[in-house]
């Protein structure tokens, strides 16, 4: 495989396709690739120079970061912001570039400031880091473009963006915490087998007696936890990486993994819940844009987040485009709820589905909301159950011997 070329911030002035001066930072292997390149954005450059570097690689207000789903949530609002200000759009990327700490974030808006600045539309210079910016995204910056409502537009993605991480953030949260837990837990038990019995087996050693059964067991347990215990981790550590490197890698394995989680008691239907608030929001929001319904289904189907839901979408996207109403194909998938396909037909017959999917979408997230509550009150006595049992049986089983010694003297 041939090595990656390191590229460098190169700094440059010159004149767009309008005769206008613009200046600006541009990421180029040399000098005389970022010239080229402004050149095929219809920038004549003036000036190029390699922008200095920062002492000890800190400087400019902040750090290189990866570029996160909030950097770019964060991005939408303060642009809906400065836009609704009537503040002019290349001067907005300038403003809200200065205000980003992750540099990696600054450098992708000066690119798309710059590919605005040298004639292209937001859309099409968003459309070129789609790793940061979904059709989905792109395709409502464009609508509004094309209907004069960018500043109603960048509302609506904005307002979209804080839904989706909100929805995300209380996912994560129920999941969090039995995580962690358990991390603890196997942490600990494995310090108490290692290094907390040995100590406790050389001293019944000498005593010379039987141990009990319990004690026997857990010795027997620590010499396996201290022979085996690194190829355990190695193991462990193995299989996460394995099964990240699938899920990114294997589209086929990724769709079944996801089937399986929504089979899981109590965290499947949270994750359904999850879902159908995604379907609703999405479509809402698209559907008001003015996207026509095909379409809107289109980017809901790759914003929903699960691989049954979003076969379902593609398939109510078919029987729309087939002449289908939508709450009719969206009973025929059989995995709606019965209340969200009553709303959308409604919606349907009332001429108000943007409203009536935003209502469902409203409905689901307060769902959501609810059942990362009770899974989390379910969740913390069983795990101070499964700490006691692992932890204290462990103890105990240490210190019988010793409650047996003390009968005998008496």
């Amino acid at each position: 495989m041939a090595k990656q070329q390191k590229t460098s911030i190169f700094v440059w002035e010159g004149v767009n396709r309008r005769g206008q001066p613009a200046k600006g930072e541009i990421s180029a292997l040399n000098s005389a690739y970022a010239k080229a390149h402004l050149r095929k954005q219809g920038i004549e450059p003036r000036k190029v120079k390699k922008a200095a570097e920062p002492l000890f690689g800190i400087g400019g207000g902040g750090s290189s970061k990866r570029i996160k789903a909030s950097d770019i949530t964060f991005f939408t609002r303060q642009m809906a912001t400065m836009v609704k200000s009537g503040v002019p759009l290349v001067q907005a990327f300038d403003i809200v570039a200065d205000g980003m700490d992750n540099l990696s974030m600054r450098k992708i808006i000066n690119e798309i400031r710059d590919s605005v600045s040298a004639g292209n539309d937001f859309a099409s210079a968003l459309k070129q880091h789609p790793d940061h910016f979904d059709d989905l995204t792109c395709n409502l910056i464009e609508s509004g473009e094309q209907a004069g409502t960018l500043q109603t537009m960048l509302e609506k993605v904005a307002i979209y963006k804080e839904k989706t991480e909100i929805l995300k953030a209380k996912i994560k949260k129920a999941l969090m915490y039995p995580t962690i837990t358990l991390i603890v837990a196997f942490g600990v038990t494995l310090i108490l087998l290692i290094k907390v019995v040995p100590s406790f087996e050389s001293m019944f050693t000498s005593f010379g007696a039987e141990l009990p059964a319990p004690t026997q067991f857990v010795v027997s347990l620590s010499e396996m936890a201290q022979e085996y215990y690194l190829y355990v981790i190695a193991a462990i550590i193995l299989a996460i990486v394995a099964l990240k490197q699938a899920l990114k890698n294997s589209p086929q394995f990724r769709d079944k993994f996801e089937a399986t989680l929504l089979g899981i008691p109590v965290i499947g239907e949270l994750l359904k819940k999850a879902a159908i608030a995604r379907y609703a929001r999405v479509l809402s929001t698209t559907f008001a844009a003015g996207v026509p319904l095909v379409d809107a289904l289109d980017s809901v189907a790759g914003a929903v987040g699960n691989s049954v839901y979003r076969d379902a979408v593609f398939k109510v996207r078919d029987e729309v485009a087939s002449g289908q109403q939508m709450h009719l194909a969206m009973r025929s998938t059989k995995i709606f709820p019965n209340m969200v396909v009553q709303m959308t037909s409604i919606g349907e017959e009332s001429g108000a589905l943007d409203d009536m999917l935003g209502k469902a979408a409203d409905y689901y997230e307060a769902e959501v909301d609810n059942a990362v509550d009770n899974l989390t009150a379910m969740i913390e006595p069983m795990v101070m159950v499964f700490l006691g049992v692992v932890i204290g049986g462990l103890i105990v089983a240490m210190y019988l011997p010793i409650f047996e010694m003390g009968k005998v003297i008496k």
